[in-house]
Parts: structure tokens; sequence; C-alpha cells
């Protein structure tokens, strides 16, 4: 099932997610959806907090972004549980969207390796050491379980910018091709 992504502004997406075990309810049918929204969204990953659940689980596929990013090549994982361990004092910066974040791309330096403990589906554990554009797409969505969004780590004058947009968004306005789920709004 096509889950709706929730949007900028909404509180769910500045939650720290919760460990979850293999018992966790309807884990199977979540991920099951949460890959189908990511495929139909068009992303190549998506955060448990993007589709409303407080919780430690995302999936990649960076594949398709292996012709420009070799080291994207076959990555293509669910990660449950995850903390990065390590992290290079090496960064490098590159563009980046979010589907909770429609219509805004902005430059974000993060660390250019880093090793992640995670489970898979299968709650296996797994140790392993990424770079380059994997590394980025795998700690985006490892912001969102830690509650931090990419604008958070753009230079203070991009903020500034985009601003408006990110007012917008938090007021509901949003564009998206996909189902959204906005910020509550207050009543005047």
């Amino acid at each position: 099932m096509k889950l709706p992504i929730y949007i900028y502004g909404h509180p769910v997406l500045r939650e720290v997610g919760a460990d979850i075990s293999p018992d966790y309810e309807g884990l199977q049918q979540l991920l099951e959806d949460m890959w189908e929204t990511m495929y139909f969204s068009d992303g190549i990953g998506l955060a448990a907090p993007q589709i409303g659940r407080a919780i430690r689980l995302f999936v990649i596929d960076a594949d398709p972004m292996a012709e420009s990013y070799p080291e994207c090549k076959g990555l293509k994982q669910t990660f449950i549980n995850a903390r990065i361990v390590e992290s290079s004092e090496e960064t490098l910066a590159e563009d980046e969207g979010c589907l909770s974040i429609p219509g805004i791309h902005e430059r974000v330096t993060r660390p250019a390796t880093i090793t992640i403990e995670y489970v898979d589906a299968n709650f296996e554990p797994h140790r392993e050491t990424y770079s380059g554009f994997a590394a980025r797409v795998i700690q985006h969505e490892y912001d969102h379980i830690e509650g931090v969004l990419f604008t958070d780590k753009i230079a203070a004058i991009r903020r500034q910018l985009i601003k408006g947009k990110l007012t917008n968004l938090q007021k509901g306005k949003v564009s998206a091709h996909y189902r959204t789920v906005t910020a509550p709004q207050k009543r005047k």
C-alpha cells in the first residue's frame, strides 16, 4: 500500500526514533509498504518518520544512482536500529532533496565515509563502511531517525533564502505527485 509522506513541519519528523524488535506489530507489511511508497514517490530512501512512525527503520535503494556513483551499485537494504559508529573527518558537499521537503534542493556537507551498525529485515546484525554518495544517502535517512532534516545542515544564509518555501510547507502548501500529511494547523 502506498503510504502518505509526512511533510516538513510535522512534529513526527523531529522525533528521535525508538528501537524496534522482531515482534514489532505488522513489521513485514510495513516494510512492503515502505518499499512501495518509496518507489512510487521516486525516492531512493525512505525513513519511518516520513510515514509517521517514530522508529529506527529506513529503506534504501540507491542502485539507480550507480551510473553516476558506482559506490551505489547494489545498495538496496533495510536498516533497523541503525547507529553510525564512525565518521570520517574528510567531507563531501553535494545537492540533496527529500520527499518530506518537496521542491527544495540544497548543498549539504557530510562525512565522506561512515561505518554503521544495524540489523536487516531478518534482524541479522551488520557492521559496514560506506563512502561517497552511498554514505550520503545512508546519512540522510539516518538523520530522519534522529529527528534531523537536511535543511538543518545547510548554511544559515541558504536557510534564510528558503525560509519562505519552508514556511509554505509548514502551512500545508505542498505540491507533490504522492499523497502527503502536513503539520497540524493551529486554529485561529
